[in-house]
């Protein structure tokens, strides 16, 4: 008797054991572990390089040269260093790959605290990008228009946002990371070339007459909230932290080269376009209209018309890999929460219902609120800063528990 319920018990944890599995291989993050190095790149880049970039001179408006150009640098390398701990942290607990930002935050502080610290600020960061992105591709479609066909009759920015949802609608029917492989080179090849015409068209147009680079205000609290606002530009602009993980778990993993290799050489490549983006937009784009800029650099650009619709079509193709990058872990978190604790079979229905769903949501709310640089510096400073500058680093501690003026603060000892 005491060796059939062994048998049974065995059985039946085997069979657990196969539908997990089968889960797993439905479920958009862990469904293909077969990523190239190159798939970080073209991930991370499409996921850092987005929309932000094109605020920073409106940033450094709102900063002025010495700390605006300090700030930036800062940013660079923190944000580059936070990169690396949660690289590392992917599989710091020996057999186990700790997949999405959530599990990292329960292996930290617990399954249900580490769950509340983390998936509000991540659910309104990735939310929130995707809103953003709604936004802009909205707004850059309506440039095209305005731009080629100055006489034409004006379209509302709303039916612009519709037109951009119709495309991501189809889109997010990819099943996972992998598949979107192409989408997100592209976005990344777009996101170089988009930053490059910004700032060589800035230098062809030359200095505006009479620039200024003092304070847009006089009022004391409005150059405060106007200096708050332009830190959340910042932040907004380093955001690939909170899809990370996610990334790096569709890399293969062995003894002998963990994912961490893969991933770091991925990340590595594409802050080298991140610095390639900022730094010459940033700078060059302050420095030739001041304080007048636009919170888009191309809405302030009028001439060349044919290059600036061409930038605004290269910046459409980006935002919508970047709302794709940004979405699938959300999809990830939605159909987990189906599948797994409402126990919905694993489905196609499933997949395009949850998916049409939250296109549709973000589209409406990116209609009802299309106030792109308020909606970054409030998404900057509200969300992204914590689990961009703050948490990686937070849960580091936790779990690294490195001596005071030890070297595993820096290096992985």
């Amino acid at each position: 008797m005491g060796i059939d319920n062994e048998k049974w018990q065995h059985e039946e944890n085997c069979n657990v054991d196969l539908k997990q599995k089968a889960i797993d291989d439905w479920l958009p993050v862990t469904a293909s572990r077969k990523a190239k190095w190159w798939y970080s790149a073209f991930h991370n880049l499409t996921a850092m390089v987005g929309a932000g970039v094109l605020s920073l001179p409106y940033a450094m408006s709102n900063m002025g040269w010495g700390p605006g150009v300090t700030i930036l640098i800062l940013s660079w390398v923190i944000t580059l260093y936070t990169l690396w701990q949660m690289v590392e942290m992917h599989e710091m607990i020996p057999g186990k790959r700790l997949d999405r930002y959530h599990e990292l935050g329960q292996e930290a502080f617990g399954e249900k605290l580490g769950l509340w610290i983390v998936v509000p600020q991540q659910v309104i960061v990735e939310a929130g990008t995707c809103i953003v992105y709604m936004v802009t591709g909205g707004k850059s479609l309506k440039k095209i228009h305005d731009t080629l066909c100055p006489d034409c009759r004006d379209i509302k920015t709303s039916y612009w946002i519709i037109i951009f949802a119709s495309v991501n609608f189809v889109i997010a029917q990819c099943p996972n990371f992998n598949s979107l492989s192409i989408i997100s080179m592209s976005a990344a090849a777009m996101s170089l070339t988009y930053s490059t015409i910004a700032w060589a068209a800035s230098v062809k147009n030359g200095v505006v007459p009479n620039v200024d680079y003092g304070p847009r205000s006089t009022a004391t609290v409005d150059k405060v909230f106007n200096f708050l606002s332009a830190l959340g530009d910042v932040a907004f602009a380093y955001a690939g932290h909170n899809v990370v993980l996610e990334i790096q778990a569709t890399m293969p993993s062995t003894r002998e080269v963990p994912s961490k290799k893969p991933m770091w050489k991925g990340v590595i490549w594409a802050y080298l376009g991140v610095a390639f983006c900022y730094f010459p937009v940033a700078i060059i784009g302050y420095y030739m209209f001041g304080n007048s800029v636009d919170d888009n650099i191309l809405i302030t650009l009028e001439k060349p018309a044919w290059l600036i619709a061409a930038a605004n079509l290269f910046v459409v193709v980006h935002v919508i890999g970047g709302y794709q990058v940004f979405a699938m872990p959300v999809f990830d978190m939605i159909e987990t929460l189906m599948v797994k604790k409402l126990h919905f079979p694993p489905s196609f229905a499933l997949r395009f219902s949850v998916r049409t769903i939250y296109v549709a949501l973000t589209m409406f709310i990116g209609i009802c609120i299309p106030f792109f640089g308020s909606l970054l510096g409030f998404l900057g400073g509200f969300a992204f800063a914590p689990t961009t500058y703050f948490l990686p680093c937070i849960i580091w501690l936790k779990l690294k528990k490195p001596k005071k003026y030890g070297l595993s603060w820096t290096i992985n000892v």
